[in-house]
């Protein structure tokens, strides 16, 4: 646990590393920075106003709750607002100053809704503004809710009041009327009333103003309705609990022109205000001055009266002058030992942790993770960070110098590094997240020079699993993806030598794929492909794969090394002609050809040749070794089953106490079956009465035919195992049939689950 002092109150923080947005790795400490670092714009837009909480303490994952009562254990510091219900009393906090904003963001309280009046005397008070909440209905987009919006800044324009437009962080714009003389909510509903209907008289093509949703498809949706005193909306730059930390962000109405208009992150959000300020105030570059605190995240992760490492209470002025930019490598024996790449940038180190320090030779990249802002003081830190402190280990100056700056944007920066031991330029690539590639570039000596070996270690990239309809084939490529192993050839002089995906040596393991060394002799290459084994009726079956890897192939599908030559950073379109002159050259192994067509074409005929799916890849994507990158997607094709159940095996952990796994079998020759365990596809509502109905069907012995067959190791799995007459039946996605006859990753599709 750590403390925190803010506007001299103390907070305790804990879990700062826990995940609350899985897909992008943001954890609790970030979002409490957020909330520290966004603190001077957010609060003009939420003080005095009784605060509704939306809570993700398990993460974004998982099922959130409102909270509207001040809970007993808050600060007694935190204002609170008692307000009259229908039903009861109802005690709000307040959030008028940066330490609510740190003691929500330890709630796990991503998004703060408020109602459009302020308190006064401890009552509900005036509107100081009116809000509209333009929410694009199915077949429309944010443009069209811009199109909207500039009608309705007009509108109000002719009346001499500002209206400021803000993405939701959701799916639509919301615009805030800002009324220098309040009135009461049921003026202020009667007028944004008016103001809709008149819109849906005038456009009644792109308009509705109805609140079914029946009238929405096609539409977008003016709501109004959220003017009521007892309605909130979500503040002005509170952040979402959608699967990527969007904010509902203000912006200008220069961009609401931009046909490609999208949604911010907070990262995004924070790099405007500090530029820009904030565009929903009457002043918007009244806080560019000093902009957000970049070193909130560090400070909230240590306690400075239990670590050497220095925590300042401010960051560096960005305009102070320093002399030339400085770089640090520290040497850092944590948990794991890893190396910490920072440099200074703007009043901090922008700092990035390299697993594996930075590379020697252009020949390999290195995944470099970014880190939380770090005082500049920080640079000629080394000592040792206590147990039970975060980053606890040694830490030791590797190596330190100036830098030369060549290119800083958001997703790529190339420095030249001028230090001792570190020495060359080098790129830093953006792929996904909070993960980089490092990069050391040739020197123009080295870009002469060819022939110098083939590059060892080079870990596959990876695609990540996304809807592909409706891509652009003029833009994205099909493939075929394949039930395998991933493999990585290297073939040179001294032979070939394929390496799995986690980089283990699998020569082997495949002695018919040596004969690439005489198929490309007086050639150094390195291949990327799938070794697969195909049943009977010729579809790639992993299950054959396993039974008979010497009769394997090897299906290739990227050329990442030629002759000299590192392809990695050319264009997978570029790559391809080259893959497909060496495919003339090879026998033993195969370039399967491209899917044509659209990618729901693509999807049909994978379907067709059952296949495991399909993938994606931008033509002009490059090689990002041991990436997993958005320029590659990925579509399973799966298969259903109709199962029964014929019992079930008690969870463990968060599901103590509950259903970990249903036991499942299919009818076979008039008799039932084991087909395997399936342990997702539920809610937790269901699977609680799930848990119901089959207490009610237990019995005392297994109702498989075959069970007696089961290996004793399966036997000791189960052994807690309860059964149950085989009376629940259901459908299961999954991938393949094992060679046991048990199913493949099944998940829980539908059948006669309550709930």
């Amino acid at each position: 646990m750590s403390k925190l002092v803010i506007d001299g109150y103390t907070i305790a923080v804990t879990h700062l590393d826990k995940v609350l947005y899985p897909e992008t790795g943001t954890t609790k400490g970030e979002v409490i920075a957020y909330y520290e670092a966004i603190a001077p714009v957010m609060l003009t837009h939420i003080r005095d106003r009784p605060a509704t909480r939306k809570r993700w303490p398990d993460g974004v994952a998982a099922a959130p709750f409102f909270e509207k009562n001040i809970p007993f254990s808050a600060p007694d510091w935190i204002p609170r607002l008692p307000l009259e219900h229908k039903s009861r009393t109802v005690t709000y906090p307040l959030l008028n100053s940066t330490a609510t904003l740190v003691w929500i963001g330890q709630q796990a309280a991503l998004e703060v809704h408020v109602p459009q009046w302020i308190a006064r005397a401890g009552k509900a008070g005036p509107a100081n503004r009116i809000v509209f909440d333009l929410d694009p209905g199915p077949g429309t987009t944010l443009a069209d809710c811009a199109a909207v919006a500039r009608r309705i800044r007009e509108i109000f324009r002719s009346l001499g009041l500002q209206v400021h437009p803000v993405t939701s962080g959701s799916k639509g714009l919301h615009l805030y009327v800002h009324l220098d003389d309040p009135v009461s909510s049921p003026q202020a509903s009667k007028v944004a009333q008016s103001v809709a209907a008149s819109l849906e008289k005038e456009t009644p093509e792109l308009v509705t103003a109805t609140m079914s949703k029946a009238a929405r498809p096609g539409k977008v949706f003016v709501d109004w309705s959220q003017n009521s005193a007892a309605k909130t909306t979500i503040a002005p730059y509170s952040l979402r609990g959608l699967a990527r930390p969007y904010v509902a962000a203000p912006r200008t109405w220069d961009e609401l022109d931009d046909p490609e208009l999208a949604h911010l992150t907070f990262s995004e959000v924070l790099g405007r205000v500090d530029e820009l300020g904030d565009p929903l105030s009457a002043e918007p570059h009244k806080v560019a001055a000093s902009g957000p605190d970049r070193l909130a995240l560090y400070r909230a992760k240590r306690d400075r009266a239990l670590t050497p490492e220095p925590v300042p209470d401010t960051q560096d002025d960005p305009g102070e002058e320093h002399g030339e930019p400085a770089f640090v490598i520290q040497e850092h024996h944590a948990r794991r030992l890893h190396y910490d790449f920072r440099l200074e940038r703007d009043g901090v180190l922008v700092s990035w942790a390299v697993p594996k320090n930075i590379p020697e030779s252009p020949d390999v990249n290195h995944l470099a993770v970014h880190t939380e802002d770090h005082p500049l003081e920080y640079g000629s830190f080394s000592g040792e960070i206590p147990k039970g402190q975060y980053g606890a280990g040694e830490v030791y100056i590797w190596d330190h110098g100036t830098y030369t700056l060549e290119k800083w944007r958001d997703d790529e920066v190339i420095v030249e590094l001028h230090g001792e031991r570190a020495q060359g330029r080098y790129a830093l690539i953006k792929t996904g997240g909070k993960n980089w590639l490092m990069h050391k570039m040739k020197t123009e000596a080295e870009k002469a020079v060819r022939g110098r070996g083939v590059p060892r270690g080079l870990s596959p990239m990876l695609a990540k699993s996304a809807a592909i309809t409706g891509l652009d084939s003029a833009e994205w490529a099909f493939e075929g993806k394949w039930d395998g192993y991933r493999a990585i050839a290297e073939v040179g002089a001294d032979g070939v030598r394929l390496l799995s995906r986690s980089g283990l040596d699998i020569t082997r393991d495949y002695p018919q794929l040596r004969q690439l060394a005489d198929e490309l002799r007086g050639h150094e290459v390195v291949l990327d492909g799938e070794l697969v084994g195909f049943d009977a009726g010729g579809v790639t079956s992993f299950s054959r794969l396993q039974e008979a890897p010497r009769e394997a192939t090897y299906l290739v599908f990227d050329v990442l090394y030629l002759d000299g030559t590192m392809l990695t950073r050319k264009p997978w379109s570029d790559r391809r002609k080259v893959l497909e002159v060496i495919a003339g050259l090879l026998h033993c192994a195969t370039v399967p050809p491209l899917l044509t067509g659209t990618a729901e074409e693509a999807i049909e005929e994978s379907e067709k040749q059952g296949w495991e799916g399909v993938i994606a890849k931008r033509r002009d994507s490059l090689y990002l070794p041991g990436q997993r990158s958005t320029a590659w997607l990925k579509h399973k094709n799966w298969r259903t089953q109709d199962v029964i159940v014929g019992g079930w095996k008690p969870g463990e952990g968060g599901r103590g106490g509950g259903i970990g796994a249903l036991l499942v079998g299919v009818e076979r020759g008039g008799e039932l079956r084991y087909a395997g365990r399936v342990g997702t596809g539920w809610s937790e509502k269901q699977r609680t009465g799930l848990l119901q109905r089959l207490s009610e069907l237990e019995q005392g012995h297994s109702p498989f035919a075959d069970w007696d067959t089961e290996p004793e190791s399966r036997n000791k799995q189960l052994r807690d195992a309860v059964w149950v007459r085989p009376e629940l039946t259901g459908t299961v996605r999954f991938q393949d049939w094992t060679t046991a006859g048990r199913l493949r990753h099944p998940v829980w599709l539908r059948g006669s689950v309550p709930g």
